[in-house]
């Protein structure tokens, strides 16, 4: 299974999501049971729900598991300083002078409301490894976009 590039904060929030699907487990279970014995279970919608929840829950778990099991956690501080990678945060400027900032993160944490773009994005593979002052032509959906890297931190 492929590794999943979370940072050290998307790793807790992926831990923290579990406790809660555990107590909601043992509750629909605790739900099934009670459901059973009231006996006749092809006419019980109560128990055909809960089984149904408990089949989600349970599949979200097992995706919690596995992306914790593959985990690497990106430490922002010990990348290259002066290239755009995984776990920086990158300000460009683009043709038209408009600037933009975003933190590229693996594709578990990507959230473009936050301006949180996965290092997989054509944007991202676009400035990985450019230094600041440089530019880039990244090839988007949109069509060709030629960005200028002006500054480069720790996300």
């Amino acid at each position: 299974m492929a590794e999943t590039y979370v940072t050290r904060a998307g790793f807790e929030k992926l831990r923290s999501e579990m406790g809660p699907l555990l107590e909601q487990k043992r509750q629909l279970s605790k739900d099934i049971a009670e459901a059973r014995e009231k006996g006749d279970l092809k006419e019980n919608a109560e128990y055909h729900s809960a089984k149904e929840k408990l089949g989600l829950v349970m599949t979200r778990i097992a995706q919690l598991e596995e992306k914790l099991r593959t985990a690497k956690i990106i430490d922002e501080t010990q990348g290259p300083k002066d290239a755009v990678a995984i776990g920086c945060r990158v300000t460009l400027k683009d043709d038209d002078g408009d600037e933009s900032s975003y933190v590229l993160v693996g594709a578990e944490e990507a959230d473009p409301a936050e301006s949180k773009i996965s290092v997989f994005s054509p944007l991202a593979q676009g400035l990985l490894g450019k230094k600041a002052g440089e530019k880039a032509t990244v090839q988007l959906p949109a069509g060709p976009r030629t960005f200028r890297v002006s500054k480069i931190e720790p996300a």
